[in-house]
């Protein structure tokens, strides 16, 4: 079985069709690039071929490179990986470069076959990259499509040539957001600015290509970059124009990335010096700084976290052996935001939802946020009208609990309060049928507890969505002790039918994302009760890969909510409680009115827009500086360690027991510093015997929050890596 097939109609034109075997999306693997590269070659050499298409007989055209490869490419170099990765990456420069080329006399520019991209769907990475070797681009129009090279989002940079590519078709400020930010437009999207040549109805698309080939002629056949006299959109680095516009890229890749993701300094590098030098040449570049990166651990460990294990992650890894238990029908209960949000997420993936609430009109609101989304959605041409009308059908608001017989699910999203969750518990499960799962919303309330309300405590689950729904990839699974295995299993099909990535936990207060959040918030109070300037703990947040500061991300989840979970912990720990120094800034400020953005002020100071102006002067005031500020890599080093530290005792307690899902739920629930590729990778790039010292060092000069805990000193003391020991999905207990 072939990635690759040809066929030559009578009309001349070679269609190159990608369909990978056993896969609902294209990936490129070497053998395919071998398979692709033959075929093209065996297309030039035969007369009567006058041209060549490029498309795939799936539904899409490709999701990129098959990153298992590239993460193992260093692998097989042994003594020499850079040398490995290096010789890869040529190899698929050549490869491409042959396509570009298609046999033209590189002096004349003549005796080359015109080659046509024919994208009916999705086209990422290498999908596009190769695309942008052909000499003409044309996309079916299609509003679901995306085009463009993300590959900057798990750590890496395009290294096929598209990097290189792009700015030379574009100009580096027009290919900035498409290569910095991994911007993916739809076509139309795509074709506005100008990484596509066409946009064509999806029915015409070969006939529309093979047209384009036939009719090719003179400057259609090569590419602009090897055409004499070209040059560069919006100038080189040494053109006036050029010139101002490298120093602001550099600015603002620094300004987006504090310094901390090294594959935007690589991609930034590549473009510069390739910029100064012929094609060829930039693309030994670009392969040099693209071996630069994944020689870098923290590439790796983004790779590994945000690709390999979300891929294992999102194909059942976690899944207990059970038969398919997809949803057919959910009921949903609480039609606020977190509810219309799930009924929401639910509908688009065409599972009919009951959206339950006490009184039919806010029931209908909570139909009212889906609409809103999906009108937003039609105006950028994400969906259609039909498909808008298709998704509300589904969602059928009502105020009787006799609605929901038949639901196969039942997601309870009401008030968190215990006795009202016990209430509507007990009212649900007289309608529904004896087999329905019934999932809790809660984000803080324990499952175990809350399952008591249950006479099927097996069947009962936790499933925490996290806010906004249509936004946030994670959810987290929470099992109560009673929980069972088809409860778990008919979970985690529901989430992947909703195409979010899950993880599995186990009850405990706070789970896994908000235990390991809460510190983190804490720790950054703390330091403003204790004199550290609020700006110096903002940015070494940010410094550190943080997406926002602790005193913003209180401020954007509200101050209120923080004083409600502090009071709650108290009363369940009681004389164990030693939050009190975060009390005493949070209790003032909640009373004041000060509760974050929503009131318009909090930490941060707002304008009447509710936009931030600044942090507030008032903190100054009432928690005056400290004479000698901290060392930047202190406060840094405070406000990561609370995070990790806590992580380590959630798979220490059996809370969480694959770090993957640790790694993973991290950075997709609170944004834990993606270049590090979350707590647990964080911990093996420092070293744990230097993590080991640093905590200690903490715990001497700020309490015993900071104390390494058991198994992170024993793993230290052994030499041993949590992804050399737990990497296979081990639990800490069975170790």
């Amino acid at each position: 079985m072939t990635d690759f097939a040809m066929s030559v109609g009578d009309d001349g034109v070679a269609i190159i069709t990608w369909d990978v075997p056993g896969r609902s999306m294209n990936v490129m693997s070497m053998e395919g690039f071998e398979e692709l590269d033959a075929l093209v070659g065996q297309a030039l050499a035969d007369e009567a071929v006058k041209g060549i298409v490029i498309t795939s007989g799936k539904a899409d055209f490709a999701g990129g490179m098959d990153l298992a490869v590239i993460a193992r490419m260093k692998e097989t170099g042994g003594d020499e990986p850079a040398r490995a990765i290096f010789d890869g990456v040529m190899r698929m420069h050549a490869v491409l470069r042959r396509i570009e080329r298609a046999g033209m006399d590189p002096k004349t520019l003549k005796g080359g076959k015109p080659v046509c991209a024919a994208l009916p769907g999705t086209a990422l990475g290498i999908g596009f990259e190769i695309p942008l070797a052909c000499h003409r681009i044309i996309a079916a129009d299609n509003p679901k499509a995306k085009i463009g090279l993300p590959e900057i989002k798990v750590g890496i940079f395009p290294g096929a040539g598209g990097t290189t590519r792009l700015v030379r078709r574009m100009g580096v400020m027009a290919a900035a957001p498409y290569l910095l930010q991994g911007k993916t437009p739809d076509p139309a999207g795509a074709k506005a600015a100008g990484l596509i040549d066409e946009v064509v109805p999806a029915a015409e698309l070969l006939e529309r290509a093979r047209a384009w080939v036939l009719g090719a002629v003179g400057s259609d056949l090569s590419k602009e970059w090897d055409r004499k006299g070209y040059k560069m959109p919006g100038g080189t680095p040494y053109h006036p124009a050029g010139f101002q516009t490298f120093v602001g890229a550099s600015a603002t890749v620094n300004r987006e990335t504090m310094g901390v993701y090294p594959a935007a300094r690589a991609l930034l590098s590549a473009v510069y010096e390739g910029a100064l030098v012929p094609f060829d040449t930039a693309l030994r570049i670009e392969a040099r700084w693209f071996t630069h990166v994944l020689l870098d651990p923290s590439s790796s460990a983004m790779i590994r976290s945000l690709f390999l294990n979300m891929q294992a992650l999102g194909k059942g890894a976690r899944r207990p052996q059970a038969p398919d238990l997809s949803v057919k029908r959910l009921g949903v209960l609480g039609a606020g935001m977190m509810g219309a949000g799930i009924a929401h997420v639910a509908a688009q993936a065409g599972i009919e939802v009951v959206l339950i609430d006490s009184t039919q009109e806010a029931a209908e609101r909570g139909k009212a946020h889906s609409e809103a989304l999906l009108a937003k959605a039609v105006s950028r041409r994400r969906t259609t009208e039909e498909k808008k009308a298709e998704t509300l059908a589904r969602i059928t608001p009502a105020t009787d609990h006799a609605a929901l017989a038949g639901c196969d699910l039942i997601v309870e999203a009401v008030f968190e309060d215990p006795a009202v969750k016990a209430e509507v518990t007990r009212s649900v499960l007289r309608h529904v049928p004896e087999d329905c799962i019934f999932a809790t919303n809660t984000s803080t309330l324990p499952i175990t507890e809350l399952a008591r309300a249950s006479d099927r405590p097996d069947q009962f689950i936790g499933i925490h969505f996290f806010s906004p729904v249509d936004r946030m990839m994670l959810v987290e699974i929470i099992r109560g002790q009673e929980t069972g295995d088809r409860a778990v299993a008919k979970a985690l099909d529901f989430v992947r039918q909703i195409r979010k990535t899950p993880i599995v936990v186990n009850d405990a207060r706070f789970f896994y994302a908000n235990r390991c959040i809460i510190p983190y918030l804490n720790e950054g109070v703390r330091m403003v009760a204790e004199g550290v300037a609020p700006a110096l703990i903002e940015n070494a947040a940010r410094m550190a890969g943080m997406p926002l500061g602790p005193l913003q991300l209180i401020d954007e989840t509200s101050i209120d909510l923080g004083v409600r979970i502090a009071k709650a912990t108290r009363a369940a720990l009681g004389e164990a409680y030693r939050d009190d120094a975060v009390d005493r800034v949070l209790f003032p400020m909640a009373e004041e009115g000060r509760l974050g953005r929503k009131a318009r002020a909090g930490f941060y100071a707002y304008d009447d827009k509710g936009e931030r102006q600044g942090l507030w002067p008032g903190l100054s005031e009432r928690f005056p500086r400290a004479a000698v500020q901290p060392p930047l890599r202190e406060v840094q080093d405070r406000l990561l360690f609370a995070q990790v530290l806590e992580a380590v005792r959630a798979f220490e307690e059996g809370v969480l027991t694959d770090i993957r899902e640790g790694d993973v739920g991290a950075i997709l629930g609170w944004g834990f510093a993606p270049w590090s590729g979350g707590p647990f990778s964080w911990l093996d790039m420092q070293g744990l015997p230097e993590a080991v010292a640093r905590a200690q060092a903490l715990a001497e000069a700020h309490g015993d929050r900071f104390a390494p805990p058991r198994l992170l000193r024993e793993m230290a003391e052994r030499g041993e890596t949590f992804y050399g020991r737990y990497g296979e999905g081990a639990a800490a207990q069975a170790a």
